[in-house]
């Protein structure tokens, strides 16, 4: 019965076949997926730039009301805020990325 088995020959993949299959399968999923990857982060950046540029200032008055007694307390009152959006180190890709010169490793102890 084993010898039977070695010499079928009925099959239609030979083992060198299969591997030149694999392998060529292999790296067209590797570079179809670095695409992938970097279409991704491209697509974030371009998030991230957008939000970059929001202008997130903002301005509201306050307001008061006086008592109808005729005296000059007040009612009720509230102070205005303001708050105004610069730009920030990293906004529309602008960051700066400074490397260090290599330092050789001390001796081990």
């Amino acid at each position: 019965m084993l010898r039977e088995l070695l010499n079928d020959e009925a099959g239609f993949i030979v083992s060198a076949e299969l591997v030149l299959i694999a392998t060529i399968l292999v790296i067209g999923l590797i570079v179809g997926l670095s695409s992938i990857q970097h279409a991704i982060v491209q697509e974030l950046n371009d998030v991230g730039d957008a939000v970059g540029r929001l202008n997130q200032s903002y301005f509201f008055s306050g307001f008061s009301a006086e008592k109808s007694d005729g005296s000059d307390n007040l009612k009720a009152y509230t102070r205005g805020s303001a708050f105004l959006d610069t730009v920030d180190d990293c906004d529309d890709d602008q960051c700066d990325i400074a490397c260090d010169l290599p330092v050789a490793e001390g001796p081990k102890t």
